[in-house]
């Protein structure tokens, strides 16, 4: 499985983003998706995934994002609203076939896409 993730840039507070990730390979619709980001000096986090059909986020992001896919187009989006300092990161959208259960850690997930960086300023 390979994924491309993109829609990073330059964001100001409150302001709205959507990032893409497209998958190829797999069967897109056994995949779980995961989205995590990492910011500097600081370890990888979890901020969303779809595990079949159910959808999970991260505390801080909750309310404020939105995790989806598309099947027919085999992509998969991470709407993000209302964003903070905070978010920025360098984000990273993930796949694994047939995840038993969904990953938080990151662990399970072989497949990776290279990352996206967006900042958000004051």
């Amino acid at each position: 499985v390979q994924l491309q993730a993109s829609g990073g840039g330059l964001v100001q507070t409150g302001d709205s983003l959507r990032l893409s990730c497209e998958v190829s390979g797999g069967v897109f619709n056994t995949l779980a998706i995961g989205w995590f980001r990492q910011a500097p000096g600081k370890e990888r986090e979890f901020v969303s995934g779809i595990h079949w059909s159910r959808t999970h986020y991260a505390d801080s992001v909750k309310g404020r994002f939105t995790v989806s896919r598309d099947s027919a187009k085999n992509m998969a989006y991470l709407e993000m609203n209302s964003l903070k300092l905070e978010d920025t990161a360098v984000y990273y959208c993930a796949a694994e076939q047939w995840l038993p259960r969904p990953d938080y850690s990151g662990r399970h997930y072989e497949s990776w896409g290279q990352g996206t960086q967006f900042t958000v300023s004051s």
